[in-house]
């Protein structure tokens, strides 16, 4: 069910532009407005769910299946080097569209994207709590 609110289920609707890349029943992809590198897409489910939390199974395997093909795309037709997934759930993780969907941003070798954070330095007793704490 869409969300009248939200800028994804419009495009998916055809009632707001997208430079679509890739669709198939379940899922579109379509090129960032704001591309971190070249080629940058969004990876979407047709149907409205809001973040990784709350998507249906069928919609994750859908959408990382689709991410998949695109950055495949990426690599034969637009040249680059690598690629990075990314999805934000929450605002605190930097989710601005409240609509579940995957970043696949094509990497070349000599784009300036780095990584916003630093890897933490944490012992293996933390490591170890933590894996406790995950496993219930």
């Amino acid at each position: 069910m869409a969300d009248d609110d939200c800028i994804f289920c419009k495009i998916v609707a055809g009632e707001l532009p997208s430079q679509k890349v890739d669709e198939n029943d379940r899922v579109l992809a379509f090129l960032d407005i704001n591309p971190w590198t070249r080629g940058h897409a969004l990876v979407i489910p047709k149907q409205h769910t809001k973040n990784l939390w709350e998507a249906p199974k069928e919609a994750l395997d859908a959408t990382i299946e689709m991410a998949q093909q695109v950055a495949i795309h990426q690599r034969d037709r637009l040249g680059c080097d690598g690629v990075n997934l990314l999805n934000s759930t929450e605002p605190v993780a930097w989710q601005t569209e409240f609509h579940y969907h995957v970043h696949v941003i094509p990497r070349y070798e000599d784009d300036p994207l780095r990584l916003p954070g630093k890897p933490l330095d944490v012992d293996q007793d933390e490591l170890a709590k933590v894996a406790e704490e995950l496993r219930g």
